[in-house]
């Protein structure tokens, strides 16, 4: 018998969608392009960049065959200014915005939200074309910021300029980000729900097993509560003091 599968995507799952991503490479020798399924790649002529998906990028990389460019969100000037927006009293509360939508690409039928148009198939996270290739918006973090980083500075470090410092200030953003995101659990005994804008898949994904086993210990801690609280009304109308009797009798007082 099959064991039942966790909710939602895991973190290895997560990071193996990351794969897909697509990113800028600079090869070393003349290759032709590859059809793949996602369809086919362009052909890569030195010293023109190309973009390929990340998985093929690692492969010609570790094959040395080319290099990869690193997205314009990852390198030190771009994170110090995120980190300074996470670290920010003004924006204690909020994650750094997620990279800006592309212009819709159709009106109708739905013309106050286009996004939202039946015939449109519009583009948002995770699902952004060049969230991690050389033109990325330099001021936000991707979908995939925090396993792409990872791959990259494990397989690509010679690409970057300054290795050790992007890996510092990715260390800091994690911690900050995450800090947030356990301040945000204690409203979760009130009841109330936490904002996760601008979260990361693999946030999401390592931290989805701890809220979940949160929300069902309270669940369980509420249903307890209220089976004790029906408990103890079922006795009260046993022994005759319920509610109902409390103000009869109190009618009969005043009598």
């Amino acid at each position: 018998m099959a064991l039942p599968l966790p909710p939602g995507l895991t973190p290895a799952e997560v990071g193996f969608l990351c794969e897909m991503e697509l990113v800028t490479v600079i090869p070393r020798q003349r290759l032709e392009g590859l059809e793949l399924l996602g369809g086919p790649t362009q052909p890569m002529i030195p010293p023109f960049a190309t973009p390929l998906p990340l998985w093929l990028a690692l492969l010609l990389k570790k094959q040395r065959r080319a290099n990869i460019s690193p997205p314009g969100w990852l390198n030190v000037e771009a994170l110090t200014h995120i980190l300074d927006f996470e670290t920010d009293e003004r924006t204690a509360d909020v994650f750094s915005p997620s990279p800006r939508l592309p212009q819709p690409t159709s009106t109708a039928p739905l013309e106050e939200d286009p996004y939202l148009a039946h015939d449109a198939l519009e583009l948002s996270p995770p699902f952004l074309k060049d969230a991690a290739t050389a033109q990325a918006q330099d001021d936000a973090l991707p979908y995939h910021w925090l396993e792409l980083s990872h791959l990259l500075l494990t397989h690509a470090a010679d690409d970057f300029d300054d290795p050790d410092a992007v890996h510092r200030l990715l260390r800091d953003l994690r911690e900050v980000r995450m800090s947030k995101l356990r301040k945000g659990f204690r409203v979760l005994d009130a009841g109330a729900g936490v904002k996760m804008n601008g979260m990361g898949g693999m946030e999401v994904a390592e931290v989805r097993g701890f809220v979940g086993g949160v929300v069902d210990g309270l669940r369980r801690i509420n249903r307890s509560r209220e089976e004790a609280r029906k408990e103890e009304e079922a006795e009260q109308r046993e022994n005759g003091l319920g509610s109902s009797n409390y103000r009869d009798d109190e009618d009969d007082d005043m009598l």
